[in-house]
Order: structure tokens, then C-alpha cells, then sequence
């Protein structure tokens, strides 16, 4: 299982608030396939993941946004929680690097809350997705097409999109953003 070998992929979480199986399990799947993972964040040191509102592990920052580009990787993962796009959508840093993936083609791959930073990085205009159902009415203000689907993988823009509902959904998560990081067509 080595589809991913060679591909680096940014995994971008605040400081806190991120879900934490939303970023191992996604995490995993990409080492799993040969490819490497690297945290990236607001700030340098570790993050402090969370189990829902419960406090969890915490993550060594591997890169800081303001210091890296989209340029440095293959692809990116947008982790939820509720508070880490919240905290992720104001740092401007961590939106221009969500946003340089969409303006160099690079594949994205987005779960749960996710979708609040692609909102405030104006990319989900004319694009379809899900997310956790509370957001639905965020992204069809923001221009997106929303379903309530486990995954869906929009290739109506200038890359692909992959996206989930909530942590039940990774399986499915992370086969699609397996074969989208591989370069691989969606399923019809």
C-alpha cells in the first residue's frame, strides 16, 4: 500500500480545539499508504487535541503556517472540532495557506467543521460538499452546494475536494482522500 509514496501532506490544526480522531485516524491512513504527514499550525510547539469538549493528547508542530506555503506539500487535511476552524479562520496565515492549495491545484481534503476555514479562504464557491450538518447553512451562504453525505469528492473547481460529515464517516473519509492525494479519478 504504498499509493501515497513521495506525497507530503500538511494536516493544519489550531493550537487547541481540533477533534482528535479527525487528525490520527486521517493521519494514519496516509502513513499506512507511504506517504508523510506533517502538522502544521499557528504556533510553534504543540497542539492540544480534544475527544469533543474533553481534552486529549497533545501534537508536536512540525511547520508553522506563517513560515511555510502550500508550495511545501502535495496536499492538505482540514481536521474539525468545533473550535479549531473557528480559531483557524481568523489567523490569516493559516487562511492564505489553505487558500494557496486551491490556487495551485493542489488536493484538499476537509472533515466535520472543517469547511468554516474554506469559507473564510473563498473556496467553496460553486463547490459541493458536506460537513457536519450545523454548517450547512454557512456554506450555502458562502456559495457552496451542500449534501448530506458521507463523502463527496468535487472536482468542479481547480482542485479536488474531498469532504465528510463527522468521525463515524472516516472510513469512507479516508479511501477517497487516499485515491485523491494518489492522483487517482473520483468514482462516478
Amino acid at each position: 500500500m504504498n499509493e501515497l509514496n513521495g506525497v507530503t501532506v500538511a494536516f493544519l490544526a489550531a493550537p487547541k480545539g481540533t477533534e482528535q480522531v479527525e487528525l490520527t485516524s486521517p493521519w494514519q491512513t496516509v502513513v499506512d499508504h507511504g506517504g508523510t504527514p506533517r502538522l502544521v499550525s499557528t504556533k510553534p510547539g504543540r497542539i492540544r487535541a480534544f475527544h469533543h469538549l474533553e481534552r486529549a493528547d497533545a501534537f508536536t508542530v512540525d511547520a508553522v503556517a506563517a513560515d511555510t506555503s502550500a508550495a511545501d506539500f502535495d496536499a492538505l487535511v482540514l481536521p474539525g472540532g468545533v473550535a479549531n476552524p473557528d480559531f483557524l479562520r481568523i489567523d490569516r496565515h493559516a487562511v492564505d495557506f489553505v487558500g494557496g492549495f486551491f490556487a495551485r491545484g493542489k488536493p484538499v481534503a476537509v472533515i466535520c467543521h472543517g469547511p468554516w476555514t474554506l469559507i473564510e479562504a473563498g473556496a467553496v464557491v460553486g463547490r459541493t460538499l458536506t460537513s457536519w450538518p450545523s454548517l450547512r447553512t454557512d456554506l450555502l451562504n458562502a456559495g457552496a452546494n451542500w449534501v448530506d453525505r458521507e463523502v463527496v469528492v468535487c472536482v468542479d473547481g481547480p482542485n479536488t475536494l474531498v469532504s465528510s460529515r463527522r468521525p463515524a464517516d472516516l472510513p469512507a473519509f479516508e479511501r477517497a482522500l487516499v485515491d485523491a492525494f494518489a492522483g487517482r479519478p473520483a468514482e462516478a
